[in-house]
């Protein structure tokens, strides 16, 4: 291995291949390295894997996803741009199944599962003992089925909680609610059979499933006897997803911004996955959840605040600095779909977002202005509008409203969203506004109800 000691411009020089058969020698004018040229086999493997990849990737798709989201499973960032290229290409994300998943990520019917390894608090002992109970005795029935026949001391309750939470048992009971409880009194009757088995005693529902004459329904239904728990509703489906995020580092089964991922696309043409693509001090906005908030004190004793924020493509780190945090601090709260303002900032080889302003998307009102091709392509016509929307804009400081075009024809209807500076402060007034100048106009909600 060369180590390098010194830098410096020698002028031209010849540089040789180390594929020839001569003059090979890499050494030039006082024994300095002229260049870390690759020889011609090492350049030959590395295209060679590229072109397996390529292929596998274009002729087995699920196969190669489960296994580069497996290889990278310890690389959340990883895992999520590629969970984010798994539905770009049409690939179902499925989450742990406890009668259909494996160790790690696996193709099944069409889709990719979660696998158990995947899972918070589930070790391999755990995982290793539900798969022989699922390869010796078939797939589990029910909760008490599963419970009556893992061994529950590698299979602690944590561990069961954990594979509730995430979903691991919806396709026995979609009610994860009601799973949770009932595992409070299904785990103490599970360990107490499991003692009488130990000791060597039994009950007669045990003995009457050893006999071959009683089919496998009644061995089925000899699980009918563990106790439930009163029915009860299911939890809301943002605390189901906020417990899957906790469990898998992802939301699998849905994500809080995918029924927002068409306005998204109209209003953020610049996603988070490609802030590093953009210059510095470049003004955007993203519509994100928010994952974590960290408030610190500046040197001068302000409060301000460091954000770890998500989207449909990747996570990132936002600065939220004292001026801006006494303004928003009050909407700061850990798993809130937040729209905000800011601009890109580079410091130490990382990329970040400064945020200038924020609102939850439940409140974003978008101006829509509808335009017929002659208006579009009329140019005194744009010019007037764009004279009403300047006008009426209110405080640039806090016009921050999109203003979205549509353009309608007879067969076809184009959404654009026009520039920055035209955003607006108060929709109301610059409805009525485009209303009065005979533009077609009327405000919507980001959020559709």
């Amino acid at each position: 291995m060369v180590k390098i000691i010194a830098r410096r411009y020698v002028g031209k020089e010849n540089v040789y291949d180390i594929g020839v058969e001569r003059d090979h020698n890499f050494a030039i004018k006082n024994g300095l390295v002229a260049s870390n040229c690759f020889n011609k086999s090492h350049s030959t493997a590395y295209g060679y894997v590229t072109y397996q990849t390529a292929y596998l990737k274009a002729n087995y798709p699920l196969e190669y996803m489960a296994a580069l989201l497996t290889a990278n499973s310890g690389d959340t960032d990883k895992v999520q741009k590629y969970i984010n290229n798994c539905t770009s290409m049409g690939i179902q994300i499925d989450p742990p199944d406890i009668n259909r998943s494996g160790l790690d990520f696996t193709p099944v019917a069409g889709k990719i599962l979660f696998g158990f390894s995947a899972v918070r608090n589930v070790g391999q002992n755990a995982i290793a003992c539900i798969l022989s109970a699922r390869n010796e005795g078939g797939e589990f029935s029910s909760l008490a089925n599963f419970c009556d026949r893992v061994d529950l001391r590698a299979v602690n309750r944590r561990t069961l909680e954990s594979l509730i939470y995430c979903g691991a048992f919806d396709k026995l009971e979609p009610n994860r609610h009601q799973l949770i409880k009932d595992l409070e009194l299904v785990y103490e009757w599970a360990q107490s059979r499991a003692k009488d088995r130990a000791s060597g005693q039994g009950n007669l529902f045990d003995l009457l499933g050893g006999f071959s004459t009683v089919n496998n329904t009644t061995k089925n239904n000899r699980f009918d006897s563990a106790p439930k728990a009163s029915p009860i509703e299911d939890f809301p489906p943002q605390k189901k997803l906020q417990m899957e995020k906790e469990l898998l580092g992802f939301y699998v089964s849905d994500h809080p911004l995918k029924s927002l991922r068409q306005t998204v696309s109209l209003l953020t043409p610049i996603n988070l996955s490609q802030l590093g693509e953009q210059r510095e001090d470049t003004k955007l906005c993203a519509v994100v959840m928010l994952n974590n908030v960290k408030k610190v004190m500046t040197k001068k004793g302000d409060p301000m605040a460091i954000l770890q924020i998500e989207d449909l493509t990747s996570q990132s780190e936002a600065v939220v600095f004292p001026k801006t945090y006494e303004r928003i601090s009050s909407l700061l709260v850990v798993d809130t779909r937040l729209i905000i303002w800011g601009k890109v900032d580079r410091r130490d080889e990382q990329t970040q977002l400064i945020v200038e302003d924020a609102e939850p998307v439940e409140t974003v009102q978008m101006v829509m202005v509808e335009l017929n091709p002659q208006q579009a392509a009329n140019i005194e016509e744009l010019h007037r509008l764009k004279t009403v929307l300047q006008e009426h804009s209110g405080d640039k400081e806090k016009a921050k409203m999109p203003v979205i075009g549509i353009v309608q024809a007879e067969n076809s209807r184009k959404l654009v969203r026009l520039g920055w500076q035209f955003c607006v402060q108060d929709s109301r007034i610059i409805v009525q506004a485009l209303k009065n100048a005979s533009f077609t106009a009327h405000s919507k909600p980001l959020l559709e109800k």
